[in-house]
């Protein structure tokens, strides 16, 4: 159950934080509410998470590789934002690191 947990956290985050980003700076107020129930429950999630057993470090591990990840890819999708090569061997570095961190 830890992993649905999981999974529903990082929606909710990934969603808050591209929110934010459609608000143009906070100036577009409508898109604040998804930005503060987004974040309220991506924590709460997490808490659930690891009320179901998944370690802290696994947990947060993979929270936040996870949406560092579909943040960078969505950004580019939606709204065209660079997706260099640098930033790929990032998203590649980041990718190893968790499975290590998993494998740990």
């Amino acid at each position: 159950m830890s992993w649905f947990w999981l999974l529903l956290s990082v929606v909710c985050e990934v969603g808050a934080t591209l929110s934010l980003r459609a608000s143009v700076g906070m100036h577009r107020k409508r898109w604040l509410i998804p930005v503060g129930a987004g974040y309220a429950l991506a924590f709460f999630f997490l808490s659930l998470t690891l009320a179901a057993g998944m370690p802290l470090g696994v947990a947060y591990g993979l929270w936040s590789a996870i949406g560092v990840v579909l943040v960078c890819l969505l950004g580019r999708v939606i709204w065209k934002d660079p997706l260099t090569r640098r930033m790929m061997l990032g998203i590649g570095c980041i990718v190893v690191g968790v499975i290590l961190v998993e494998l740990g």
